[in-house]
């Protein structure tokens, strides 16, 4: 943290005049009588107006140009796109696998919403298992330390489980789920019944995993606001960040350290670990790691192949020479690099109602805000001008906090640890069930609505955990149904 505070040691991108507003504008709320300024506009001059349906994540900023919005159609058309396997008579969409678990980027964030847990009959498209071990030589501990790889994969199924394959190739294997029964006991009488999963790899078809690998399930996150995200200066992530929680309010996030594509150390801000700086980056590794497709930024055509998996890297691969080296060249991931950075934040709904502003009272008051930090001004020097000096409202310090013994996953990944995640975004989380279909919550969906998702927080959130526990049911309903309004 110390070597990204000195890059950052706040914004350089802001005059006296302009950083004073800024201050002012991000102050905590102070009064909850009505709704503060601009509030309703969560995502800026950018926020979604349209009428809220299954869309309401599909949208583009409103501030884009009539040139971007061009580029954000055609970005949606290869967002959408179902590559498919080698050789094919389509030379430009073949390259799928050969192991894959998707053949489109819409089939996890389908509507480009949030992905859930297989439940009943329904598959597992938008739900993997992300497999990893810690350093085992001298050379892998050295490049943990320079922050040159976040963890390792598994040395014969690699860095996620995939279950599906190209005609002629066996999948690794499918993802099994059993729940546990945890009922828990409110304040009031109130008995909540949460659901405990464990995880575990059945039918592999390459041997056992290697006793060191853990498995992490991760379920896809919405889409919403990237680019306003990555828009926001690095210093005012950096001075939430206490990882020896030196002020003693038992909140200790500390910023997620990556190398960026240039090999700079670097902030990062997206997945739920924070592995990844940029939108960039996050696209081309769901593009090898998800589909089997090779990018300019990604380059290897056999996707999450290893070299005990002989049959695989025998496959061919969809490489059109005339097109590029990769089976994705650019345009194709600048263009859904753009459409990902530019999916626009809805609106608030309700936000001048009287129980919600009461539920957004008890979130100030029971310490919710303390890592869901509710608002930002973005940097003037964003790379697009639709970005720049936008007053937003993601919810998130964007660090990574200790959850507890409840939520960990045992997965490394960075300087993130076993029991760490990233505080995610709460912009959108009320339209869950309008877009996605479900209200499944938290990185595995093992959380079936917002009362779960809040039960299980422990570690530094156990605190307002418990404050949540204790409310009464009116004052309960009040804070859900302010979340319900973001």
């Amino acid at each position: 943290m110390l070597s990204l505070k000195s890059k950052w040691p706040g914004r350089d991108d802001l005059n006296g005049k302009d950083r004073r507003r800024v201050e002012a504008v991000t102050a905590p709320a102070s009064g909850f009588e009505k709704p503060e300024a601009f509030e309703v506009m969560q995502g800026g001059a950018g926020t979604s107006t349209k009428i809220v349906n299954r869309d309401a994540f599909s949208q583009s900023g409103a501030n884009l140009t009539f040139a971007e919005e061009e580029q954000f159609k055609l970005g949606n058309a290869l967002f959408r796109k179902l590559w498919v396997s080698t050789p094919a008579s389509t030379k430009a969409s073949d390259g799928l696998g050969p192991l894959f678990n998707a053949r489109a980027c819409q089939s996890c964030h389908l509507k480009d919403g949030r992905g859930h847990p297989p439940e009943g009959d329904s598959d597992a498209t938008s739900m993997f298992l992300r497999l990893a071990r810690g350093p085992v030589t001298e050379e892998e501990r050295r490049e943990l330390e320079t922050f040159v790889r976040p963890n390792f994969p598994d040395p014969v199924y690699g860095g996620q489980l995939q279950d599906l394959a190209v005609p002629g190739l066996k999948a690794e294997g499918h993802m099994a789920i059993t729940y546990e029964n945890e009922p828990v006991t409110l304040g009031d009488g109130t008995v909540v019944n949460l659901r405990r999963p464990v995880y575990s790899a059945e039918d592999l078809a390459y041997g056992p995993l290697d006793e060191h690998t853990t498995l992490s399930p991760r379920i896809a996150p919405p889409m919403i606001g990237l680019g306003l995200v990555q828009a926001i200066h690095p210093a005012d992530i950096l001075k939430n960040a206490d990882p020896a929680d030196k002020d003693g309010d038992g909140i200790s996030g500390k910023p997620a350290i990556v190398r960026d594509a240039n090999g700079d150390l670097v902030l990062g801000r997206f997945g739920w670990k924070a592995q990844n700086p940029t939108v960039r980056q996050q696209s081309a590794g769901a593009f090898a790691g998800d589909i089997g497709i090779s990018t300019p930024d990604v380059p290897n055509s056999h996707g999450d192949c290893t070299a005990a998996q002989a049959d695989c890297l025998a496959m061919p691969v969809g490489v059109q020479k005339n097109l590029g080296d990769s089976e994705a060249p650019d345009p194709v991931l600048e263009l859904v690099t753009f459409y990902s950075e530019n999916l626009a934040v809805p609106a608030r709904r309700d936000a001048a109602g009287k129980e919600v502003l009461r539920g957004k009272e008890l979130f100030y008051g029971i310490g919710c805000a303390s890592c869901h930090a509710p608002k930002y001004v973005t940097s003037r020097k964003a790379e697009n001008p639709a970005h720049r000096f936008q007053l937003i409202w993601p919810y998130s310090d964007f660090l990574l906090h200790d959850m507890g013994d409840g939520l960990a996953d045992g997965q490394p990944v960075g300087v993130a640890d076993g029991r760490e995640w990233r505080t995610p975004p709460l912009w959108g989380i009320g339209l869950t069930g309008t877009v996605s279909g479900h209200t499944f919550l938290l990185h595995d969906g093992r959380a079936r609505n917002l009362t779960e998702a809040i039960l299980w927080h422990g570690g530094e959130a156990q605190p307002a955990r418990d404050g949540f526990s204790q409310l009464d049911k009116k004052d309960r309903d009040a804070l859900i149904a302010f979340l319900e309004s973001l």
